[in-house]
């Protein structure tokens, strides 16, 4: 599966965060727990121009606790404040407010001497689509204040935000790279839906996280659909398709819509808590 996706509108988005990063003291990226690397945009690091960076590992409550904190060590050793936080439920979100002053501690103690006192930090918030940018700021701010969505792509335009009288916050919309280096992270974009599910095919894709699930967490797919576990993965598929009823006319498996559940099943989390890279 060949993963290219770049619309228009990323490359517009781009050019504005070049300009507004100079009015910025901090960047707070936001990630998926699940895919800590293939989820961090590395363009980000090239207009980050020596900002202070804030690493938010979101949907944490969906990874592998031991292997997310196998990547906290290794952005941590990078430089960046690190935590984990679910947007959804809160968890972890009241503590970033703490991390920011951290962050910009010498930026803060810098104005102090020169009797600047008490100027809102300015923090642009950055992240791929559907990492779960929007839902992060409602809960941080304690209001909807932005739109939220689970389709990529739902905050098209830039917005500050003032979240309270030391921390002023600018959304920006998700995006992506113009091009994957690597086909396995356009791959781990597509498994958390982070590219829209119209541009692969979801057969292939289905059967490319059972490979995976097969490798990494053998008995997850036997145990959460109660089948008898298989190596071959669309063997595998064809079971999930009888346990959950996906019969076309003439008793033909229905392949798509089995793979449509496994793929939701998966992104929901009601397979359990799954990640897809570690550190190398």
């Amino acid at each position: 599966m060949q993963f290219q996706w770049y619309p228009g509108h990323m490359t517009k988005a781009k050019r504005a965060m070049q300009e507004d990063i100079k009015l910025i003291d901090v960047i707070i990226e936001l990630v998926d727990a699940r895919v800590p690397y293939s989820s961090k945009n590395p363009d980000i690091d090239q207009l980050a121009n020596g900002k202070s960076r804030i690493l938010l590992m979101n949907k944490y409550d969906l990874a592998d606790n031991v292997i997310t904190d196998e990547w906290i060590k290794y952005y941590e050793n990078k430089g960046y404040f690190v935590a984990k936080v679910n947007s959804k439920n809160g968890r972890g979100v009241k503590v970033v407010h703490d991390i920011i002053q951290k962050a910009c501690k010498e930026k803060i103690e810098r104005d102090r001497k020169r009797g600047i006192l008490n100027r809102p930090i300015r923090a642009m918030i950055v992240g791929i689509p559907n990492v779960g940018k929007s839902t992060f700021i409602n809960s941080f701010a304690g209001k909807a204040c932005t739109k939220t969505g689970n389709k990529p792509g739902v905050t098209r335009g830039k917005q500050w935000i003032k979240l309270n009288k030391s921390v002023e916050l600018l959304d920006t919309p998700g995006i992506l790279w113009p091009k994957f280096e690597d086909q396995q992270v356009g791959l781990n974009l597509a498994f958390i839906g982070s590219i829209k599910d119209e541009l692969y095919n979801i057969y292939e894709l289905s059967l490319l996280l059972i490979k995976y699930l097969i490798e990494a967490y053998p008995e997850v797919t036997a145990e959460f659909y109660d089948i008898e576990n298989s190596t071959d993965e669309v063997q595998l598929l064809e079971r999930i398709a009888e346990r959950r009823g996906c019969i076309k006319s003439g008793a033909q498996i229905d392949y798509d819509k089995a793979a449509k559940y496994l793929v939701d099943d998966f992104r929901s989390g009601r397979m359990g808590q799954i990640s897809l890279e570690r550190p190398c």
